[in-house]
């Protein structure tokens, strides 16, 4: 390709909307541009490296046994009937013009559950994998990050259908490996870790994680055996109860004491020994959460836990009509609503809380001051807490969620009768799973990881051209017939290349090439008139001289 003829744009500044460094780098590199908040059009360079991680992507599937086919990308809203509560302002809905209920689909569980109904019929025809690249459409509330959230966004989607446990579970391995070969190929940086289901619905479910500090998801991991999970699923080993004679409950005064940190310092006990009672709206009813006062509440866990339709924070109002008191003065005895707390509450003994009385606190208070119907585990593991699996401590890193995948068992299934014959002639439900890939955030993921201050540093398998010739001086004649001969013969080698034959000076050719990321620079310079010239590798900016024969051998 030259780039005298490449649809493309570079830019010196930074753009003023992007905060984070992948985002910055593509667009200043004029890989993608915005063409509303969350939509992304893919430039020539950007759609060359998205096409390059999707076949990637797609060698692993082939190779794992999948199948490839191509869904709609606009479906009835009937169709997720049994979820259009959950994803709730996400999807996005339209009329068709005989006043039909359509959306542009989410994700395509139901879809691919409803096609394989129609053909598999019996055991025999079991197991199958199928995936898709396909666009899928959320209406994100706070789009950012450039493709790491948008509203818009092209995904790898799989969906594994078989008769039993066993072999659901065998192709949930062999999916989960195709991944790890996958990520590896990209040269990301990655952990798998345990995680929330959310509206996917099923069991076992995992993340795979780039490592990144401006990642949104944080991950708790153990660096002695292992264990990882996402915060929203992550477990801890709880402390032992505590080891003190329970005292006499007491009211005192806190006059405009309401934080967490103002009580425990006016009282002078550990942020520990208090215990915050917040209320939420579940389902319209009010419920009262206890959780220590070091802590905070983990909603996905908390959602989960109740299975609820809507759960949500009380307002202050609602706060004050509950318990005749106003918020940083709510606790939990003779609160006359149910009541639930983390399991941490339960080894505590005499801790403080509110005391629904304003400007006033309640110290020495035991469990047997308390009605508590029910204990779960609602807190946010945090760095310091002991690992659920071994007795060393717990650890946090932020990341970026590229794959996901869930055993969804019979969610699906089972609801929309997908049934075969088993071995014995009897009717039962299909097992399935669900993979996905998003690639926008994948290749977000690799500049995130893979960049310096010149720019981006694509792995060669991904890059949009292996490498880019330059010629010094385009007007010298040497240069310039050394470098277009070089050009002519890697093309007939089968390699793509790049030839940036623009008339702009050398340094800007240097740096659009460096901020591109292409992985090798070759230079015809002052020996071009000798057939040799200067190669350069982006990544470890070593130099050397090759000449012509040296390239083509080693391409």
């Amino acid at each position: 390709m030259r780039a005298s003829k490449l649809f493309f744009q570079t830019h010196k500044e930074t753009p003023t909307e992007a905060e984070i460094k992948s985002h910055k780098l593509m667009l200043k590199a004029g890989l993608i541009k915005q063409q509303a908040s969350g939509i992304y059009a893919y430039m020539p360079l950007g759609f060359r490296v998205l096409k390059k991680i999707e076949n990637v992507i797609r060698q692993e599937m082939d190779s794992a046994g999948a199948q490839e086919v191509l869904m709609p990308g606009l479906a009835p809203q009937e169709v997720y009937e049994g979820r259009l509560d959950k994803f709730g302002k996400d999807m996005f809905k339209l009329k068709d013009r005989k006043n039909n209920d359509f959306c542009l689909t989410p994700t395509h569980e139901e879809l691919f559950t409803s096609m394989v109904k129609d053909v598999v019929k019996s055991y025999k025809q079991l197991p199958q994998i199928l995936y898709q690249f396909q666009t899928k459409y959320r209406d994100e509330r706070r789009p950012r990050f450039g493709l790491q959230r948008s509203r818009e966004f092209i995904m790898k989607d799989a969906y594994s259908f078989d008769i039993d446990e066993h072999t659901m579970h065998d192709s949930y391995i062999a999916m989960h490996n195709a991944y790890v070969k996958a990520f590896k190929k990209l040269s990301l940086d990655f952990v798998t870790v345990a995680a929330d289901s959310g509206s996917m619905g099923g069991a076992m479910s995992e993340e795979f994680m780039v490592k990144s500090e401006v990642g949104e998801d944080t991950v708790i991991f153990c660096s002695k055996c292992g264990y990882s999970a996402n915060a929203e699923k992550a477990t801890t080993k709880l402390d032992k109860p505590e080891n003190e004679q329970k005292k006499q409950l007491e009211k005192v005064s806190t006059p405009n004491l309401k934080t967490v940190q103002e009580v425990s310092t006016h009282l002078n006990v550990s942020a520990k020994k208090l215990v915050k009672t917040i209320i939420y709206m579940v389902d319209n009813k009010p419920l009262a959460v206890l959780i220590k006062g070091d802590r905070e509440i983990q909603e996905v866990k908390l959602a989960n836990y109740l299975d609820a339709n809507n759960i949500r924070l009380a307002t202050n109002e609602e706060v004050e009509n509950i318990c005749n008191s106003s918020v940083g003065y709510i606790g939990p005895v003779e609160l006359n609503i149910e009541k639930l707390a983390d399991n941490e509450v339960k080894n505590m003994v005499n801790f403080v809380t509110g005391s629904n009385e304003q400007d006033k606190h309640f110290t020495n208070v035991n469990l047997k001051d308390v009605n508590i119907q029910n204990y779960a585990d609602i807190k946010t593991a945090q760095a310091g807490d002991i690992c659920p699996k071994c007795e060393n401590t717990l650890d946090v890193m932020k990341g970026i969620e590229v794959g996901h995948i869930f055993e969804l068992g019979k969610t699906y299934s089972e609801p929309l009768g997908l049934n075969v014959l088993d071995e014995n002639g009897k009717t039962k439900p299909v097992l399935m799973g669900s993979y996905g890939i998003g690639l926008g955030r994948t290749m977000a993921a690799i500049v995130e990881q893979l960049s310096d201050d010149k720019g981006i540093i694509w792995p060669e398998i991904v890059a949009p051209f292996s490498a880019t010739i330059i010629a010094v001086n385009t007007k010298n004649q040497d240069q310039k017939i050394a470098s277009e001969s070089l050009y002519k013969d890697l093309k007939t080698a089968g390699l793509d290349v790049l030839i940036d034959d623009r008339k702009a000076s050398f340094g800007a050719r240097m740096k659009d090439s460096e901020l591109l990321g292409i992985p090798f620079i070759i230079i015809a310079g002052k020996k071009a008139d000798q057939g040799i010239f200067e190669f350069v590798d982006r990544k470890t900016g070593n130099k050397s001289e090759v000449t012509k024969a040296d390239l083509i051998k080693t391409k």
